[in-house]
């Protein structure tokens, strides 16, 4: 998705630089950017330092930085051009949960086509663009983080750490605690869920929920918030 937009602004300066989050490192996210082939910077953050210091709850998340450095827009659902996700077929023998998966998936609320109108119009303008944002209003739109959100991405820091060390059974403990305390963090329940099922997300004796039960707890067209565009 995002390499074709690249590729299609690119010559009026845009750059993307896309990156995964995931505590597996290269190990667990490489295969996905080799596969995608990209031509544009593909980072990885293993220690989810990105989503701690700009608020990122899911993915796809955007964020618009200009040529200054300075953030035009802050994190908000992305998805430029197209919902892939809706244009993915049943896979020859793939389990039935996959196909309830993509079910759900395909009710989420997204406007790809719109976002990139938004992104084109950007790239063309600059800082004259109406959806590049003042100062003032990028702190108006950002997450203000409450003591428990700033306690669940402690929880999940140190969940992390036990991870990485091999005590994974501790790690479980604090992933928990990370997903009690921000309940609508995607990314926390995401990167626990993958450590058990890479694939499904399933239900598992470590932890309450899965992404299924849960998208379907709070309804799949809330799973992203609506796009102030």
């Amino acid at each position: 998705m995002w390499q074709e937009l690249r590729q299609e602004l690119r010559p009026k300066g845009l750059e993307v630089v896309t990156v995964a989050l995931d505590v597996g490192g290269e190990a667990a996210a490489g295969p996905w950017i080799d596969l995608a082939k990209p031509e544009h910077p593909s980072l990885i953050d293993e220690a989810h330092i990105l989503d701690e210091l700009l608020g990122v709850v899911n993915v796809p998340t955007g964020v618009w930085v200009d040529e200054e450095g300075v953030i035009v827009r802050p994190p908000e659902p992305a998805f430029p051009g197209r919902a892939v996700i809706a244009e993915l077929g049943l896979p020859e023998g793939a389990p039935a949960r996959i196909a309830e998966m993509l079910t759900e998936a395909a009710k989420m609320h997204v406007d790809p086509s719109r976002y990139a109108a938004a992104v084109r119009d950007w790239a063309e303008h600059g800082s004259a663009s109406r959806f590049a944002l003042a100062p003032e209003d990028v702190v108006e739109r950002s997450r203000p983080n409450s003591p428990e959100v700033s306690e669940a991405a402690a929880s999940f820091e140190l969940a992390q750490a036990l991870q990485r060390s091999g005590n994974t059974e501790d790690a479980v403990r604090w992933f928990r605690e990370a997903h009690r305390l921000q309940p609508d963090n995607w990314t926390y329940k995401r990167q626990a869920w993958e450590l058990v099922d890479p694939v499904l997300q399933g239900p598992s004796e470590q932890y309450e929920g899965d992404w299924l039960s849960d998208v379907r707890a709070i309804g799949a067209e809330n799973y992203y918030p609506p796009v102030d565009l």
